[in-house]
């Protein structure tokens, strides 16, 4: 297990470098560059796009052309303005550097773990990750706990039950959830809950409340589980089909085994065969999916939600940077998604080991 472990973490270096090459240079030749949206800024007189400018906006759609022009400029938003503008603003972003000059500068820096500085916020890509990064955790880590928490134990009854009327209210439920958008979910726990027209229960915005470092401990604790509940609930309301029925059918797959028959036979228990024989069996399929779920839950699965909850978690760092193409913070955040993808699958491989000690990665290699 030892040396496939390192084998996949040697693979980890080609795999991320082929993905942020790729993406590298796609993002050149996609229009509406940084330099299009400080030419923006000054035409429109929007400074808030501009560095140093205070604000957080994602800068005026005027200009993301980025389509070469006749004149002495490359960008058509550039007409009618000062050359030597036009020249600071493209030194100031670093264009006036060759392709490949600023290419394997990249390289160098995410080696060390350097993301620079976001063009159009005022604070370095690490810290703007950081201060969205509790977010992103509680929204992940408490929904995949949930859901899983929730859909092995009932997928595993609809097995043993299947076809009984729990197991036919039970999908019903799930796959009404399922066709549920998170987003609709939330606007209407907002409305229900949150002091839209009936209840205020909950807060509606934040992760913690403005006097959260005031609070004792156990105040801390309750103030944090009281403004994420809204979210989480947001988050897993589709999360429950995929897991449980997958969990359904792998344990109705190995139910109907000889081994589980000839288990039967001998007089084992059948709580014995199912937990002892089965459910390391069918877990498999489960844990292979973790990954999966886990990413989608902590990078992509929350965006809507924390718009509509007004949570600055990554994906919304990450949806906001790809449309201001503020391409620090847009690599930073694609490098790191990545790199925790690729290792949460090498742990998935661990998990399988874990689960069931007959599978041996070292001899298919």
């Amino acid at each position: 297990m030892g040396a496939y472990l390192v084998r996949r973490l040697l693979l980890l270096i080609p795999t991320l470098w082929a993905i942020i090459t790729i993406n590298f240079f796609i993002v050149q030749i996609a229009p509406g560059g940084p330099v299009d949206q400080a030419i923006a800024a000054l035409q429109f007189g929007n400074s808030s796009t501009m560095p140093g400018g205070g604000g957080e906006g994602m800068g005026s759609t005027h200009a993301r052309t980025g389509v070469a022009a006749p004149g002495d400029s490359q960008y058509r938003g550039a007409r009618g303005l000062d050359p030597e503008v036009i020249a600071e603003i493209t030194h100031r972003y670093g264009f006036d550097k060759p392709l490949h000059e600023r290419y394997f500068q990249m390289l160098w820096n995410y080696v060390r773990f350097d993301f620079g500085d976001s063009l159009f916020r005022s604070a370095s890509v690490l810290q703007l990750i950081k201060e969205s990064l509790p977010v992103s955790i509680t929204l992940g880590l408490w929904s995949t706990l949930i859901i899983y928490l929730v859909s092995i134990p009932l997928g595993i009854r609809k097995a043993v039950h299947n076809g009984s009327s729990f197991d036919v209210w039970s999908s019903a439920a799930i796959i009404i959830g399922y066709a549920i958008p998170p987003f609709l979910f939330a606007v209407l726990m907002i409305v229900f809950f949150a002091g839209g027209s009936y209840f205020d229960v909950f807060p509606l915005r934040g992760l913690v409340s403005a006097n959260f470092d005031t609070l004792p401990w156990y105040g801390k604790v309750i103030d944090y589980l009281w403004h994420i509940t809204l979210p989480v609930l947001a988050t897993v309301i589709g999360g429950f089909a995929a897991l449980t029925m997958l969990t359904k059918n792998s344990f109705m797959d190995e139910i109907r085994k000889q081994y589980v028959v000839t288990a039967r036979a001998k007089g084992v228990p059948e709580r014995q065969i199912l937990w002892k024989h089965v459910f390391r069996n069918a877990m498999l399929l489960v844990i292979a999916g973790f990954p999966a779920t886990f990413i989608s839950m902590f990078f992509t699965g929350s965006l809507l939600i924390e718009v509509v909850f007004s949570l600055n978690g990554l994906g919304l760092l990450g949806y906001e940077a790809t449309v201001s193409r503020d391409y620090p913070v847009m690599f930073g955040t694609l490098y790191i998604f990545t790199l925790v993808g690729l290792l949460l699958n090498i742990l998935s491989d661990i998990t399988y080991t874990l689960v069931d000690p007959r599978i041996d990665f070292e001899g298919r290699g």
